[in-house]
């Protein structure tokens, strides 16, 4: 049982502003950093970084090498990154307030260059049982879906940005949804029904799911047929949000793969996203799992796992 995650690589400019840009108004940024991000990064960090095998499949501009050694160095396999000659890396522009929230804007690049002859020359090596963890930060998603769906394979979806091409992916094939209140509400066509009332039309149209909801401060809830939980945060002093929510999901995934149940998992995830805010950048904040047991020493947190069929 091994995780592929087919996702974005990014580099993300950071302008850290006094309140966010209006319509109409300039204004001048206190700072400017230039992070590698992208959600598909990030998680995939996040999940090697909790300790786990993980390969990365995704597309670069020529020149950004770094951004594979960068991933090699945290522990991803990334043997199945390419390079495009036609377009540069994907980009995000952040702008970062004084309370640590975000806004972003994303330019896809190298990410929407993902053919589907390339997505069947990395699915091949991947078989029934094999997670496949997705963003929405690529071309050919419906593709994609159809033909891990094929194998076998489980899918995680976090679908950021939510968009209508999306809405149009068999989103029936999805195991795991890992989403926001936005993205939710998107998701469900505008629907602004309460958190509660939202997961449970969530497992009405996509019976067999199973639903992680992130609510910033407020926590997260988890839902399957049958079951629901809920998931204080772990307060901490807020540097930057950016990347809570990939922390969050890679932890979370991680959890999953090694055997915790929902609940453990949940908690394992809301700790790693306690230690990411309080950092900033997107990749530079994302925990390491030895962090974990350092801040969090009584908790269940475990790499010592098996580590099978990951050269496969």
């Amino acid at each position: 049982m091994r995780i592929l995650n087919f996702g974005s690589i990014n580099l993300d400019y950071v302008y850290s502003v006094e309140h966010f840009v209006q319509p109409g108004e300039t204004i001048l940024a206190d700072e400017l950093q230039i992070f590698p991000g992208g959600k598909g990064l990030n998680q995939s960090i996040a999940l090697a970084r909790s300790g786990i095998p993980v390969f990365h499949a995704g597309m670069i501009g020529e020149g950004d090498d770094f951004l594979i050694e960068l991933m090699k160095k945290a522990g991803v396999n990334t043997r199945y990154i390419r390079s495009s000659k036609e377009s540069r890396t994907g980009n995000a522009v952040i702008q970062r307030d004084q309370s640590g929230n975000n806004c972003i804007i994303l330019h896809g690049g190298a990410n929407q260059r993902i053919s589907r002859e390339y997505i069947d020359e990395v699915l091949s090596d991947f078989s029934e049982g094999d997670f496949l963890l997705l963003q929405n930060e690529i071309s050919n998603m419906a593709y994609l879906m159809e033909k891990a769906h094929e194998r076998g394979m489980r899918i995680i979806l976090n679908p950021s940005p939510m968009n209508e091409a999306l809405r149009s992916c068999p989103l029936c094939y999805v195991n795991y949804f890992i989403l926001n209140e936005i993205e939710i509400a998107q998701l469900l066509g505008g629907d602004e029904k309460r958190e509660e009332e939202q997961i449970h039309e969530m497992l009405k149209r996509f019976p067999g799911s199973k639903i992680v909801l992130t609510l910033g401060k407020r926590g997260s809830l988890y839902a399957e047929e049958g079951m629901d939980y809920q998931q204080d945060i772990y307060p901490a002093k807020v540097m930057d949000t950016t990347a809570a929510g990939d922390s969050f999901t890679g932890y979370f995934v991680s959890g999953i793969w090694k055997g915790y149940s929902a609940k453990e998992s949940m908690d394992l995830a809301s700790k790693a996203a306690s230690l990411a805010v309080a950092s900033a950048g997107a990749e530079p904040s994302i925990p390491k799992i030895e962090e974990l047991e350092a801040a969090f020493p009584l908790s269940l947190i475990s790499h010592k796992m098996p580590i099978e069929n990951t050269e496969r």
